[in-house]
């Protein structure tokens, strides 16, 4: 692991408070990440999810682990501080993964996240 370092990789999308659009909008947004980053299991250290606080239909965490993804990984999801004019039903992921020096994150932003950040939204 020497030469590897910590990343932080930012993902965002926007969904329905209904447990079926998260699960699979976690999903999509997971394998998206994934894909687009060329990651494995094996380098990922964690994922914080935060959620606006209109999506309580089920815990993003709990969506992952039960679409068979992440299983061995750390996850942990909170709520985003309700703040003006903010974004409304938005799921947000942070993963901490190790990668050799020099990589570039591609973070993710989709079905309506993309304004979020559209300087860092590509795929």
């Amino acid at each position: 692991m020497e030469d590897k370092r910590l990343f932080g990789l930012r993902g965002a999308i926007c969904c329905k408070n209904d447990v079926i659009d998260i699960e699979r909008r976690v999903a999509q947004l997971f394998d998206a990440l994934i894909v687009a980053n060329s990651l494995v299991d094996t380098d990922i250290v964690s994922l914080v999810f935060s959620v606006t606080s209109d999506l309580t239909a089920i815990n993003p965490a709990a969506a992952l682990r039960k679409s068979g993804r992440g299983a061995d990984l750390a996850l942990f999801c909170c709520t985003e501080p309700q703040v003006e004019n903010s974004l409304p039903k938005v799921l947000r992921v942070l993963i901490h993964y190790y990668a050799v020096y020099g990589t570039i994150s591609k973070h993710i932003y989709l079905n309506g996240a993309e304004i979020l950040r559209p300087d860092r939204s590509s795929l």
